[in-house]
């Protein structure tokens, strides 16, 4: 595929808008950056953005450190269920759920 017929496909993808919200980091029981690296590498069409009130996300990810996951997320405005994560074992989980909002 040509490079200008490439740019254009990408740009007819659907974007999936998702806010992250980390905790504050008290009782971490793993990298929880790391973890969010790896997410962010494997889920092309999707614009992951520090989530912030008064914006309007597809869903919100919420990566807490340890099984408290206490970090508050209800202040935002989103589309879909939130997402949230307190291991390194819910990646793959997390990975799914995020491709199927994207084909919603």
């Amino acid at each position: 595929m040509g490079s200008l017929a490439h740019h254009v496909v990408l740009l007819l993808r659907i974007i999936v808008k998702v806010g992250v919200r980390f905790c504050g980091g008290c009782n971490p029981r793993f990298e929880r950056g790391e973890a969010y690296k790896e997410i962010k590498s494997r889920l092309e069409n999707v614009d992951f953005q520090l989530a912030e009130e008064g914006a309007y996300y597809d869903t919100i990810l919420v990566i807490g450190g340890c099984s408290a996951c206490c970090a508050s997320y209800e202040q935002f405005d989103y589309k879909y269920e939130e997402v949230k994560m307190w291991d390194s074992s819910h990646i793959e989980e997390v990975v799914e759920k995020l491709k199927h909002i994207e084909n919603l």
